[in-house]
This record gives C-alpha cells, sequence and structure tokens, in this order.
C-alpha cells in the first residue's frame, strides 16, 4: 500500500474515526474516506510519563478506585485541556462586615476545607452492630483513619430524634421542666456515643457539630414531635388533623421562658457528651426549619428562629461553641436576611448550614455575607437504590457547592441495612450498605466519590480555578502544595485530557463514565 499525506479536507472527514482509534492506542489509522485511496494517518500511541510526582486513580460504575497510567503531554486532535491556576499566595476574599458603629469594615477571609464526613444516625450504628467486630472495626478504619481511606475528620450528629433514630424521642418529655432536671442522653448510650468512640479509635481529633430535628414536644405548639402525616407508602406516624404545622408558622413556643429553656437544653446536650469524652464544637438551632415533615420536625419563622438565636448564642459563647445559622433548605436569602439584620442575635452567628434547595441561595449567600464560612450540611440522600446515575447527580452537587466556597461537606448516612429503610419509611442512600441477615457489607458508589475528594484533599487545602474543555473538575492545592485535581468524564468512551499546573503538564486517558483524581506532588 502507498502511504500518502491528507489533505486538510480530507483529515477532517476521517476526524471521528481518527479520534476513536486514537483513544485505543493505535499507531497507524486508517481513514475510511481515505481507504479507498490507501491514505492513512499516524498517530503515536501515548507515552507513559515516568515522573513519580503525578499519579491518577480512577473510579467507573464496574470498576471502583484503580489505578491509572499518567503519560507524556503531546499533541492529540481529541484530547481535551483543563488548566489549573495555582496563585502564588494564599486565596482570599474580600468581605464586607459590620464593625459595630453602623458602618462596614473590611477584612480578608481565607477560604480553606474544614473537612469531609457523614451523619452518624442511630440507624448506621445498628446496621454496622450486625457485622462482625472485625468488619465493623474493618469500615470504621476505612471510614477514619487519617492515612487511608475516606480519611472523614469532621462529622454531624443529631440533638434527640432525627429520621434515621430508632423512635422519636428527646431528652427531656418532662412537661414543664424549664430547668432541665430531668435532662438525661441515657438513649444515645446505646447507639450514638458508641458510635462516636468507634469513629475516635482511628480519628481521635474527630470534629462534630449537631443540630436538633425537634425539641421535645412540650416545647412546641402541637406537643408533637413531627408535623406532617405520613406520606402516601410511609409508616402512619399516628399524628392528629389539629397537630399539622406547615412552612412559615412558628411550631415552637414564641415565649421567653421557652427560649431560655431551650438554650439550657443544648447546654445540657453539649455538657452531657463532654462527660464522655465527647466534644461538640458547633450547633445549628434546626434542622430544615422550613419543612414539615412526618419525621421528627419543627418549622420556624426567620423571624421566630432569629429570637431564639438571641439566647442560644450567649449560651454557646458561655462553653465555647459556635453557632452556624440553619439548616437552610430553602433557596431564599431572605431567610438568613431576618438573623443577620438582628442585631442581637447575628453577632453570635459564625457560619451558614446549607442543604438540599438552599443549593439555589448559594450564590446569594456567598455575595451578600462572604465573610460566613459556608457548610454543606447535608448531600441529598436519594431512595435507597444506590445508582451510579444518582453518584453523577451528587457530583454536580460536589461542584456546585465547593465552587461557590464550601468549606466542609457532608454526606448524610454513613451507614444503612440494605435498602436504606428509615424508622418513617423512607429508604435512603448511604456510603455502606448491611446485609443484616448475612452479616455482610457493600461500599456503595457514592463511598468512591466522596473518597476521591476526602483521601487526597487535606484539611486546610485552598481551592483553585480551572479552565479549559475538560472543566468538569474541581482543583485544590493542600497546605503542604500538593495539587489535586478531580475529573469526571461523563461520555460513553474512554477521553485524552491534557493537564496543566502552572508550567508543568501530563496527560490523563479517563476511561468512560469515570471520575478520577489526579495527583501531583509538590
Amino acid at each position: 500500500m502507498t502511504i500518502r499525506k491528507l489533505g486538510r479536507r480530507e483529515l477532517m472527514k476521517a476526524g471521528a474515526a481518527v479520534a476513536g482509534a486514537a483513544a485505543l492506542g493505535a499507531k497507524e489509522i486508517i481513514a475510511e474516506p481515505a481507504r479507498a485511496s490507501g491514505a492513512t494517518v499516524q498517530f503515536p500511541a501515548p507515552v507513559p510519563l515516568e515522573d513519580a510526582r503525578w499519579s491518577c486513580v480512577s473510579t467507573t460504575e464496574a470498576a471502583a478506585w484503580q489505578t491509572a497510567q499518567m503519560y507524556k503531554p503531546a499533541f492529540s486532535f481529541e484530547a481535551l485541556n483543563l488548566n489549573v491556576v495555582v496563585p502564588a499566595g494564599p486565596t482570599k476574599t474580600i468581605a464586607r462586615v459590620a464593625d459595630g458603629r453602623g458602618g462596614l469594615a473590611i477584612d480578608t477571609v481565607a477560604r480553606n476545607v474544614e473537612g469531609f464526613g457523614a451523619c452518624l444516625n442511630e440507624l448506621g450504628w445498628t446496621s454496622l452492630s450486625a457485622l462482625s467486630d472485625a468488619d465493623r472495626d474493618s469500615v470504621m478504619k476505612e471510614f477514619f483513619d487519617p492515612t487511608a481511606g475516606a480519611r472523614f475528620s469532621y462529622c454531624r450528629m443529631p440533638i434527640g430524634a432525627n429520621d434515621f433514630a430508632r423512635e422519636a424521642y428527646s431528652y427531656n418529655e418532662t412537661d414543664g421542666d424549664f430547668a432541665m432536671k430531668n435532662f438525661s442522653i441515657a438513649h444515645d448510650k446505646d447507639t450514638l456515643v458508641p458510635f462516636i468512640y468507634a469513629a475516635k479509635k482511628y480519628q481521635p481529633a474527630l470534629k462534630l457539630w449537631a443540630s436538633p430535628w425537634s425539641p421535645p414536644t412540650w416545647m412546641k405548639r402541637n406537643h408533637f414531635y413531627a408535623e406532617a402525616k405520613a406520606y402516601p407508602g410511609f409508616k402512619d406516624n399516628g399524628i392528629k388533623p389539629e397537630q399539622i404545622g406547615k412552612e412559615g408558622e412558628d411550631m415552637f413556643i414564641q415565649e421567653p421562658r421557652y427560649f431560655e429553656a431551650y438554650a439550657l437544653y443544648f447546654q445540657k446536650f453539649i455538657e452531657a457528651y463532654r462527660a464522655e469524652g465527647i466534644q461538640v464544637g458547633m450547633v445549628m438551632p434546626q434542622n430544615e426549619f422550613n419543612s414539615a415533615q412526618n419525621f421528627p420536625s419543627c418549622t420556624w419563622t426567620a423571624a421566630g428562629l432569629a429570637r431564639f438565636v438571641e439566647y442560644l448564642g450567649p449560651a454557646m459563647q458561655k462553653i465555647g461553641v459556635d453557632v452556624f445559622f440553619g439548616t437552610l433548605e430553602r433557596g431564599d436569602v431572605k431567610l438568613l436576611d431576618a438573623t443577620m439584620n438582628d442585631a442581637k442575635a447575628s453577632r453570635f452567628v459564625k457560619g451558614v448550614g446549607v442543604q438540599w434547595a438552599g443549593k439555589n441561595a448559594l450564590a446569594d449567600i456567598d455575595a451578600k455575607y462572604p465573610h460566613l464560612p459556608i457548610f454543606q450540611s447535608e448531600q441529598e440522600c436519594g431512595f435507597g437504590t444506590n445508582t451510579w446515575a444518582y453518584t453523577t447527580y451528587c457530583w454536580q452537587l460536589m461542584k456546585e457547592y465547593s465552587r461557590r466556597g464550601a468549606r466542609a461537606y457532608f454526606y448524610w448516612n454513613l451507614a444503612t441495612a440494605k435498602g436504606g429503610m428509615s424508622t418513617w419509611g423512607w429508604p435512603q442512600n448511604s456510603l455502606v450498605s448491611v446485609d443484616t441477615a448475612a452479616k455482610t457489607f457493600t461500599y456503595n458508589h457514592d463511598y468512591y466519590l466522596m473518597k476521591h475528594l476526602s483521601h487526597f484533599v487535606d484539611v486546610g487545602a485552598r481551592r483553585l480555578e480551572t479552565s479549559g474543555t475538560a472543566d468538569d473538575a474541581l482543583a485544590f492545592v493542600n497546605p503542604g502544595g500538593d495539587v489535586v485535581v478531580l475529573v469526571h468524564n461523563g461520555r460513553g468512551s474512554a477521553q485524552r485530557v491534557a493537564i496543566q499546573v502552572g508550567d508543568t503538564g501530563a496527560m490523563a486517558e479517563l476511561a468512560a463514565d469515570s471520575f478520577a483524581t489526579v495527583t501531583l506532588k509538590a
């Protein structure tokens, strides 16, 4: 066969065939439009990169956590590019904050990663308790060991019952006990306390924050733990028609003695856990304060929540605990404005917890209150199917929160029994599913997505700006200088990506429909 060079037009017509074959590493490709004339296009196979600074780990639906080869930078028609900008100094944002005299002062706030983790729920511990001691210990090591696995360093916990509690409960159901004489965390000593101990075995410096789903029932106008009837197919909760609440109303009794007692309730919670050797460093006043649910819940108006923060803030300040606003599950920054415009409440607010539809307010929160750290307080939970498709949706959430300045990212259920059924009938996803009958466990797709970030990104890391034709990515620089790039290939075929970090570059070949973490050591 006579080999001749193709003209530009012929080459463009042959592009699709060339790209597909080149992705498979072909050294000589015969282009279909030119086959009759014996023409070929020659591309060299990618050359493996012999540079120990670069590494890549990849996950697909079928194969998790696979080491992938990195290649030397080379021109390729089908390659996309990803540029990572590493600034010389700290990444900061200018914040306009109240100066206490009715004016504005200028401050600078570094946006460093504060941690990754999940919520420690009662049903998480009961599911893991079905495993052998060795298997349960291996799961906890995988989650929390600082040098292996997910390296989780910051977790959430409930104050009293949530929807993944064994039952509805609070720490004091004695009606009218404003002095909290009957406060007790005895219920938690079978579940949450050992769950936290098991995590701290591998992560002794584990940070915790907490929020209630419902106050004690005697502090609510309906005197019931929930505010909605069971949804179709969910477990009946026994609520009466006159006990049903709705968004936009204060179900918590808006009287000073109740505010004082509830702030004391929070204080007793912190002190009781400290007595168990467990430090909770931050609280949020109410989980999803706009949502009337068939499980433990309590609606507040924005003004009502601000009034409570006026009491909660001083109580927490006295014992060295921070208060964040939240959790905010609606895309309306005005719900935050009510607290931030309250001079008595706003001075105690150190950050904002955002989840679910709250993501639609991220841009406004970031623009209006850049001095407030944003925590993604709960990843959306799906319906217990743990599909790869849902994991790719969660990737979009992860990108949006990270790009909007979120400093911490929290998955919801660390573990559930297989199927993820809650006590109130809502099946939800989890990082680990436990077959309680067979006493086996499975790491789900969402776990590997979390691990692709948390295993490589250190506390104190700064997010970096990225650009290019492969910008379905997040990038960070760790305190020690390592650069971490998490990139998604959503195509149904392999994709070469040229990654440029400053004046250093390499080529990655991403598997079809995959996530890959590329690391460049300092």
